[in-house]
């Protein structure tokens, strides 16, 4: 029976009746030790019925053993491994050790997407996982993914963990201190017969702690000396006041289950008999009430009871323990735990054990178990004796501690290495984490300085990420300094890092024609390799934006798109998609770019990549200024833009921005869209390629405000772009900018040559618009309708909601009345995700197909159709193929 816990149990009540009724949701119950974490997740497996429930404890010897906690949990589940996608399968198979990994490693993310499919094709269930504060990294991580990516499953996800574990994104439910009353019943249920005063000492000494007041009663003659100790201390102290009254035997027996964790009767007993222990020691500590056993496996009944078992020995008895269970862990499976025992065993340097946690950690890498390698590899170093071995397993240490996202830890590892070895500089690892920080101006010095000290190709590699690093920052002077570094490189002519640098470092010196021919001339190269890797591919990408070629930068990014969801390349996904989103906005295919971004920001918060995540609050900011959500857009770009506060990217920077500027600009608040842009467009915002889309923006604004000398600087930068990208969209804009400063005799032929471009409907429409209302103010109303009529479909037909009402109310002003808009966009009624699924079912593709694809469970896929089915007025798959879902 619970004490005072009627609000946690009525929680977790409502998320089980939730998964019953085949919705999902996650729950986690965080505590200190003793406050009764493990009987809440007791209580929801007992109220589960009729749900089945998998259950795994997090044990601490387990933590450097990667996926061993997920393996278990999923035990139950894995003959239907089968089952699942084919990426997911492979990688869940190498992740538990079922099958060898691809040598192109696997990606964790796909882990957690498989563990989520796994489950919901079982659902609806219940996950209980216990002590996740003990969980291995890697499985910490993929439940993570699946409690972000729970939707409509089925499932009941509920942690239990100690202060200290996150799970962002995952409800918290923190047990409170009994109350008094609470305290007292449950008091008395365990000790009745406690004295008056013995019972008030114990009431105040546990403080509603439910652990303390069942362990305290046995110890209320102990002196209050302890008191002033943290309680779980003095509740660790009484359970070794009561390991040290056990005979000497189960002492041993205890501390050596201690060592060992897993509750494996098997080894414990093997190891038992190598240190001469009797097995019917153990009778002893199950008569005491300290473990529970259940062959195959035994428990501590409490990790307090575990760690005060341990404690309770001398330091040269636990490295007997140690090398009692490495001498019986002979299995090729048990290797890495044998490796770890052999460790705790050394009492000082051993290079055969330090080989043999190297070996351990290349496994777990294989498995994309960063955290338990970077441990095991960190360890190795400490046992290394030769120097520079010692100095290689720290870089090796750190580079993987930076994988596992250990920032902090991978620095000081690599401090260490360099204080061992000087010529030890882990440069890659150290600008990777620069440029994670926002530190750009590190980063890219760390590169420069480090190519001076490597090959050709290295130094290539380095110097090209050190001029992307001053591209994003926006700083021409760093990324000359790069560029001559790699001029000095035996290269050729038109190697990719040579046009890739010279492209980028051009653009942001205003050289623009040279900036604009080698960037071409690098798309040209990856367009005609298709086997060029995935990172030249994503540079194409965002080159092709630069030269204005986004037809050639969607066809790019939509291909490693595609990659990614046939390859399960999760950690590809943001960057992919970020390129993806930009290109469809500025093809004015506003809800396909909606769709990318949507997309990327969930797979950005999934995975954790923080700068991914704010550009595409950026993009999804200025989507929403032009549709005219004002609200959402303020919100999306304060996110962005907060970010970015002292991150100075400002390639993402420029986004929120710029959507501030277009929500201004669209109500009609043409200075404060001035102001922003022209503020922006004098730091290094004005070197991006953003400052160059936007100077139409700002001779707009500044033409509405009479102040058509605001407008030249503006002008000039994107005359000269444009001059430069010789595209018919881009001399069409010219022609629009010039006919908003030209005298009004003038100003009608560059209207009409403005016209003369289809390549970018929102800036058609834009055209038409300013058009209109010229022949409007011209008193030309009957011309002026036909092209305001033109704009109101094109904006509307986008989805320029804002743009659209403009055009509108300019169309009202000509005296024309207007009725219902035409037929509605079928695409408009459906949420983003919605319509990705929508369009992939209407291609055929299968509810598990589509779940690959997308990095959903079916469930959520068949939830998705159930919801969209009705907006667009149909009963079956096969009517979608029928509808205009663009």
């Amino acid at each position: 029976m619970l004490h005072g816990r009627r609000k946690e149990q009525a929680e977790l009540d409502r998320l089980l009746d939730k998964a019953r009724g085949g919705s999902s949701g996650a729950l986690m119950i965080s505590g200190e030790p003793g406050i009764g974490k493990s009987a809440l997740v007791d209580y929801a497996g007992n109220r589960a019925t009729p749900l089945p429930v998998l259950r795994v404890s997090g044990v601490a010897s387990e933590a450097e053993l990667p996926y061993a906690a997920l393996q278990l949990l999923l035990s139950p589940l894995l003959e239907e491994i089968e089952a699942l996608p084919e990426p997911q399968a492979d990688a869940l198979r190498a992740a538990l050790g079922l099958a060898a990994a691809p040598r192109s490693g696997v990606d964790r993310f796909l882990v957690g997407l498989a563990a989520l499919t796994l489950l919901a094709e079982r659902a609806p269930l219940v996950c209980l996982i216990d002590d996740t504060q003990w969980l291995d990294r890697a499985s910490a991580d993929a439940l993570r993914f699946v409690a972000r990516r729970l939707r409509d499953e089925g499932v009941a996800l509920i942690f239990a963990a100690r202060p200290g574990f996150e799970a962002p994104g995952v409800p918290v439910l923190c047990p409170a201190d009994l109350d008094r009353a609470a305290a007292s019943r449950l008091l008395d249920e365990y000790a009745p017969g406690l004295s008056g005063a013995a019972r008030e000492r114990v009431l105040a000494e546990a403080a509603g702690n439910p652990l303390a007041l069942r362990e305290l009663p046995a110890h209320t003659d102990d002196p209050l000396a302890t008191a002033r100790l943290p309680l779980p201390h003095r509740i660790q102290q009484a359970y070794e006041q009561r390991i040290r009254e056990l005979p000497a035997p189960t002492q041993s027996l205890l501390a050596l289950a201690a060592a060992e964790e897993s509750g494996d009767l098997a080894v414990i007993f093997a190891a038992a008999a190598v240190l001469g222990l009797p097995v019917a020691a153990l009778d002893s500590a199950d008569a005491a009430g300290l473990v529970t056993v259940s062959a195959p496996t035994w428990s501590f009944r409490h990790p307090l009871i575990r760690a005060a078992a341990y404690q309770n020995t001398t330091y040269s008895q636990r490295l007997d323990l140690h090398r009692a269970l490495a001498d019986v862990l002979t299995g090729e499976l048990d290797a890495d735990l044998r490796a770890w025992h052999l460790a705790a065993a050394a009492t000082g340097p051993d290079a055969q054990v330090a080989e043999a946690l190297e070996r351990a950690a290349g496994r777990a890498r294989e498995r994309t178990g960063f955290s338990a390698a970077a441990s095991a590899l960190t360890r190795a170093a400490q046992l290394t004796p030769d120097v520079a071995e010692r100095g290689r397993r720290l870089v090796l240490a750190a580079e993987t501690a930076e994988l596992a996202g250990r920032t902090e830890h991978a620095l000081a590892l690599a401090d260490e290495a360099e204080r061992l070895a000087p010529e030890l500089r882990p440069a890659a690892l150290r600008a990777r984490i620069a440029f994670e920080s926002g530190s750009l101006r590190m980063a890219c010095d760390i590169l420069i300085d480090a190519a001076e000290k490597s090959d050709a190709e290295a130094a290539a590699a380095m110097l090209t990420d050190a001029v992307r690093a001053a591209f994003y920052a926006g700083e021409p002077g760093w990324a000359e300094q790069a560029r001559t570094r790699l001029d000095k490189l035996p290269l050729p002519g038109d190697a990719l890092a040579r046009l890739m640098a010279a492209g980028v470092t051009l653009l942001l010196t205003g050289t623009v024609e040279e900036a604009l021919t080698n960037c071409r001339a690098y798309v040209a190269q990856v367009r005609q390799a298709p086997d060029t890797p995935a990172v030249m591919r994503s540079n194409a990408a965002s080159l092709a934006i630069l030269v204005g070629d986004f037809d050639a930068a969607r066809t790019l990014s939509m291909s490693l798109t595609e990659e990614c969801r046939t390859r399960g390349m999760i950690g590809w996904m943001p960057l992919a998609l970020a390129t993806l989103s930009v290109a469809e906005l500025y093809r004015g295919r506003l809800r396909d770019s909606a769709l990318a971004a949507a997309e990327g920001l969930r797979v950005a918060e999934d995975t954790g990549q923080i700068h991914r995540l704010a550009h595409q609050q950026g993009v999804l900011a200025w989507l929403a200024a032009v549709e005219g959500d004002e609200e959402r857009c303020r919100a999306l770009a304060e996110q962005n833009l907060t970010h970015f506060a002292t991150e100075h990217v400002a390639t993402s920077r420029a986004w929120g921005v710029w959507a501030l500027a277009m929500l201004d600009l669209g109500h009609g608040r043409s200075e404060a869209a001035l102001d922003r842009l022209d503020r922006a467009a004098q730091g290094p915002i004005g070197r991006q390629i953003h400052a160059v889309y936007f100077a139409p923006d700002q001779i707009e604004a500044a033409v509405r405000l009479g102040r058509p000398e605001a407008a030249a600087e503006p002008y000039e930068r994107f005359c000269r772009w444009a001059e430069a990208a010789g595209l018919t969209w881009a001399h069409a804009v010219v022609h629009r900018c010039q006919a908003l400063l030209a005298a009004d005799p003038d100003a009608e032929e560059h209207f009409i040559a403005a016209l003369d471009s289809t390549d970018r409907p929102f800036e058609q429409a834009r055209t038409e618009l300013l058009y209109g209302e010229w022949l409007r103010r011209n008193r030309r109303r009957t011309d002026a309708r036909a092209h305001l009529r033109a704009a109101q479909e094109t904006f509307h037909g986008i989805g320029a909601a804002q743009w659209a009402d403009r055009a509108a109310a300019e169309l009202r002003a000509t005296g024309e009345t207007l009725t219902r808009h035409g037929p509605d966009d079928l695409t408009a009624r459906l949420t983003a995700q919605e319509l990705q699924v929508v369009r992939l079912a209407s291609t055929g593709a299968t509810n598990k197909q589509i779940a690959a694809q997308l990095f959903l469970s079916s469930k959520t896929v068949s939830h998705h159709l159930y919801r969209a089915f009705p907006k667009l007025g149909v009963t079956t798959r096969t009517e979608l193929a029928r509808l205009q879902l663009g």
